[in-house]
């Protein structure tokens, strides 16, 4: 099943270790390491294209590790590797994984959405924390979104700890990266020119209409403002309405994931929600 053993801290195994903590490297390497069941599972299940499978090579693999390993295309070099190499890898301190995937990095290209009569879609303006894009993305996926976009200068989408939030979701839905709102605005002008309706929708605490106030079941890309400033002054400029979400007690505001979860559910409410 393997091609290739790794028992020591070789070249290769510093190359994917450095995936875990190093952006420039990710983005150099055009790869990411993938982490969990659920996370490799999604990967496989969407025909991600994987670099590398890493598994162990000291026991024997359970089940889900087999169907992982057969599924996998056959040109994919699967790496036997050794427990504490894995486990450094891994990411948990009490847990030696079975697998770990070694990811490619897509083009970020606005040709991976096709916005249709019935788009949502989710921008994230300049996330600061890996979490919350990735709490975002699993959110957009379980109320049936098309894509989401992080705009300008951002956390990245492929750190571990957002793929970890996103539980997977990231293979599900397409995420671009675009420097600014500018490039997002050519976009939804050629989505228009095509006769998509597309209507921007802006999150602000001082929106000029609440949530429930807002027709949300046309062609939608909702925007989510930075996690400490809201949305930059440009991304103002775009939308064509701006939305409250109504709250109480002594809270001044949502955080940046909760508020898109919420907008994401009103979305998903008044389109009827997505089929499971």
């Amino acid at each position: 099943m393997s091609s290739l053993r790794v028992t020591t801290r070789n070249a290769r195994f510093q190359q994917w270790q450095a995936l875990l903590g190093n952006r420039s490297k990710r983005q150099r390497a055009g790869e990411f390491l993938v982490q969990g069941v659920r996370p490799i599972t999604l990967a496989v299940e969407h025909d991600w294209p994987l670099r590398a499978v890493l598994h162990s090579g000291d026991r024997g693999l359970s089940r889900w590790a087999r169907e992982v390993l057969d599924r996998v295309p056959a040109h994919t070099p699967r790496v036997a590797m050794a427990e504490e190499l894995l486990h450094e890898l891994g990411g948990k301190e009490d847990t030696v994984p079975e697998l770990l995937a070694v990811a490619a990095m897509p083009e970020d290209g606005f040709d991976r959405i096709a916005p249709g009569p019935d788009f949502l879609g989710v921008a994230f303006d300049r996330p600061i924390t890996p979490g919350n894009i990735g709490t975002l993305i699993r959110s957009a996926d379980a109320f049936g979104a098309h894509g989401v976009v992080v705009s300008g200068h951002a956390a990245d989408v492929y750190d571990p700890r957002s793929l970890r939030a996103s539980t997977g979701s990231l293979f599900a839905v397409p995420v671009v990266r675009v420097p600014s709102p500018q490039d997002v605005d050519g976009w939804a002008a050629g989505v228009r020119a095509r006769g998509v309706p597309l209507r921007i929708v802006g999150t602000d605490e001082r929106g000029s209409a609440g949530i429930t106030d807002t027709d949300l079941t046309g062609p939608t890309l909702i925007v989510i403002g930075n996690e400490t400033s809201g949305m930059s002054a440009a991304w103002r400029e775009l939308c064509d309405a701006t939305v409250a979400i109504p709250i109480g007690g002594a809270a001044s505001s949502l955080n940046a994931a909760a508020a898109a979860t919420v907008l994401l559910y009103e979305t998903a409410r008044q389109r009827g929600f997505p089929p499971h």
